[in-house]
């Protein structure tokens, strides 16, 4: 079972190259994932399969690409990581009716408290070959 822990915003960009590299089709084929059902990675313009781009980011950070089945809470389980790493996730057009509505009748919260700056990650090297995170060597164990 995969675990997204390990996952960072470094990876996720990673996975974004490989999908752009690829294109959408090749990508979701090489990774088996079908294409997104509503919730989508948006950056810089450009819209993403959110589960494709996790599970590939997980590949990055671990060796091990997770599977579409591995995913906890649906699609809405990959958006809620994605977007605690710092990006746009959109959700289909009946989720964002069903939130509002459930807003409407939640009873009025109190103010939440200001958020903390979010502090940019360490970018970690990458093989340029094959955008593997390198290990401490700087040698890439795979193309070396």
């Amino acid at each position: 079972m995969a675990t997204f822990s390990s996952v960072t915003q470094q990876h996720i960009l990673q996975a974004i190259a490989e999908y752009d590299d690829r294109g959408a089709e090749n990508f979701l084929g090489v990774y088996g994932f079908m294409p997104s059902r509503g919730y989508t990675l948006v950056h810089d313009g450009r819209t993403y399969d959110s589960k494709a781009i996790l599970g590939v980011a997980h590949r990055y950070a671990t060796g091990r690409a997770a599977t579409s089945d591995e995913f906890h809470g649906g699609a809405s389980g990959a958006a809620t990581i994605l977007r605690k790493r710092g990006f746009e996730v959109t959700e289909p057009e009946g989720a964002q009716r069903s939130a509002a509505a459930s807003r409407k009748a939640a009873a009025p919260r109190k103010a939440a408290a200001p958020r903390k700056p979010v502090v940019p990650e360490r970018e970690a090297p990458v093989c340029p070959t094959c955008f593997m995170t390198l290990p401490a060597t700087g040698v890439c164990d795979n193309c070396a």
